[in-house]
């Protein structure tokens, strides 16, 4: 597992990493961290290597936040998972508006740092390719790529973050495929979704990040809403 920790303060940076390697050895994994002072720094290595599974982000730096260095790499469509340091409360709706994976308030819990990282090393092991059969053939597809999919007669229109396919399983067939353990779930009859994209809830829609509406049964309101609270929730 590679981490990138962008944090201005060095003291920060160095207890984060400490803490990384005390998770890493805790858990038997092999870590490599990557450290920069600034979001400039990081953004001009982010252009030449891209491998990393978390970048763990300072909100308050310089000329370019934390939350705006986000924004960047999210209007690029990358799906890097991101935690957010922050010592003001107030930033917690900002990170939900890029998908983050969670947020920490300074000085950071050791306890509650560990149990988001191995919130995203379960996610990540669980990261799959599944096949699933369209029109044309066989598709294999991360169920991280989901966006929803949506019952067309028999068939179904699956939603990814880079393309549409018409698969040849019915709504419900995929329900059994995928609900659950990827965290796509069921909201309407017609419609599966990936809480993994969902920015907010009303009592009759989900919002996902690409700000496109999916209506919520009464049925499955309070399982959607429950849903939706612990994946934000560690």
């Amino acid at each position: 597992m590679r981490i990138a920790i962008c944090d201005d303060e060095e003291v920060q940076r160095q207890l984060l990493a400490e803490y990384l390697r005390e998770w890493a050895d805790t858990v038997h994994l092999l870590l490599e961290t990557v450290s920069y002072p600034n979001a400039e720094s990081f953004l001009f290595q982010w252009e030449e290597d891209k491998d990393f599974d978390l970048l763990i982000l300072d909100i308050e730096m310089g000329s370019i936040n934390g939350v705006e260095l986000a924004m960047k790499l999210r209007e690029n469509n990358e799906q890097i998972p991101i935690l957010f340091i922050t010592g003001y409360e107030d930033y917690m709706a900002q990170g939900y508006e890029v998908s983050a994976l969670h947020y920490l308030l300074k000085p950071v819990n050791k306890q509650k740092f560990f149990e988001v990282l191995e919130r995203l090393q379960k996610k990540t092991k669980m990261e799959n390719k599944i096949l699933l059969q369209t029109d044309t053939g066989m598709l294999s597809v991360l169920p991280s790529d989901i966006w929803y999919i949506e019952a067309v007669g028999h068939k179904s229109n699956l939603i990814t973050i880079n393309d549409e396919y018409v698969l040849k399983h019915s709504i419900s067939e995929l329900e059994k495929i995928l609900e659950q353990e990827n965290g796509i779930l069921s909201c309407h009859r017609s419609f599966l979704v990936n809480m993994q994209h969902v920015s907010s809830i009303t009592k009759s829609e989900l919002v996902l990040d690409n700000s496109i509406r999916i209506p919520v049964s009464r049925g499955n309101a309070r399982k959607i809403n429950e849903a939706f609270i612990r994946y934000y929730t560690v």
